[in-house]
């Protein structure tokens, strides 16, 4: 259930925004921005606004799953120019893919025998890493988990979207192109056992119930796109009359390509169920109809400030969730791009040190 109230955590006014933010340049300030605040069970509306700076150079640990794609590269941005903003030192480590829960397990060991003050964390699994959690907020680590939903494990702090709801989104967009027009679709939600693709796929599935639009076959897989261009492939063969391909950003990215090779360019629509750079010059160019987002690198940055605000007793939500938006041409220009991705040219960068 949606509430419209905002909380009154961070919430300041425009003066003190404005004296707040004369320190920084208008480049470096992204607040406030309007978030759910989920932290009572239910969403209420409230106005982030970070913490100014950090009262020391606290060292935190950063745990992605990989960072394959400028998806992952966005959300890297906004951890590192916060913590370059807020005066942290911050050290990132990815396990190179969904498939790699073994290495990211060790990587929180890691972390944890090199005593930083807290880690931030991209789960691959939710019940793999429940006992690392539970392990490091024992020994008195904060821990944050973004992006990647956390339901029940315990956790300090943290953010993420609701998948089903994206997926929901990019679903009522697609009956909105198809006019009541029949369509015959094929999902791709991503690698299977993650827990967010299951959700994406859902959502999506939720919002096609009573119309005409037929899932033909569901294909998890890793998100990588050279797995994506298998799956592709094998259902053009094997569902010849399948008019629209729904997944992951590397499912798009790998369909226009596999549609071109078998000239079906404009014959089969595309969508992405979430953000990357490929998937904005994509839309721009008309070979997708659009995407959905969840503003990623304003997830890294939260995840830096609610590390913060945990190491220095800060007033911390436990739970807060972006508010996604559907990005198509219509609606691109309406949203905060500076939120959603990294600028095309900024190398991923590893550490940040004071």
């Amino acid at each position: 259930m949606r509430k419209t109230v905002a909380t009154s955590l961070a919430v300041l006014t425009a003066g003190a925004v404005a004296a707040f933010s004369s320190s920084v340049s208008a480049q470096e300030q992204w607040w406030p921005v309007t978030v759910f605040d989920a932290s009572s069970g239910e969403n209420v509306e409230m106005e982030y606004v970070p913490l100014e700076q950090a009262e020391q150079p606290w060292n935190l640990c950063v745990l992605f799953p990989h960072m394959k794609d400028s998806f992952w590269v966005a959300v890297a941005y906004g951890i590192v120019t916060e913590a370059e903003r807020m005066g942290v030192n911050m050290t990132l480590y990815e396990a190179g893919g969904y498939e790699n829960l073994p290495r990211q397990l060790s990587q929180f060991d890691d972390c944890m025998a090199a005593e930083f003050d807290a880690i931030i964390v991209g789960a691959i699994s939710e019940a793999g890493l429940a006992q690392k959690f539970e392990e490091a907020l024992e020994a008195g680590i904060p821990v944050i988990s973004t992006v990647n939903p956390v339901a029940e494990a315990e956790l300090t702090a943290k953010m993420f979207v609701e998948f089903d709801t994206m997926g929901e989104q990019t679903g009522r967009y697609l009956l909105e192109a198809l006019s009541g027009d029949a369509a015959q679709v094929v999902t791709f939600p991503g690698p299977a056992g993650s827990g967010w693709a299951e959700s994406f796929n859902d959502g999506f599935k939720r919002a096609l119930e009573g119309s005409q639009v037929e899932i033909l076959d569901e294909k998890f897989g890793d998100s990588g796109v050279a797995v994506q261009l298998e799956l592709i492939q094998d259902a053009l063969q094997t569902y010849p009359d399948m008019d629209v391909i729904w997944g992951t950003a590397p499912t798009a990215e790998a369909a226009i390509g596999a549609v071109a090779e078998i000239g079906r360019s404009g014959d089969i629509m595309i969508l992405s169920s979430y953000e990357n750079q490929a998937m904005l010059d994509a839309m721009n160019r008309g070979d997708i109809l659009g995407f959905a987002t969840q503003y990623p690198v304003l997830e890294g940055k939260v995840a830096i400030d609610m590390a913060v605000r945990a190491l220095q007793n800060e007033e911390l939500p436990v739970f807060v969730k972006p508010i996604p938006d559907m990005i198509s041409k219509d609606s691109v220009d309406s949203v905060n791009m500076d939120l959603v991705l990294a600028p095309q040219t900024w190398p991923p960068v590893y550490s940040v040190e004071q």
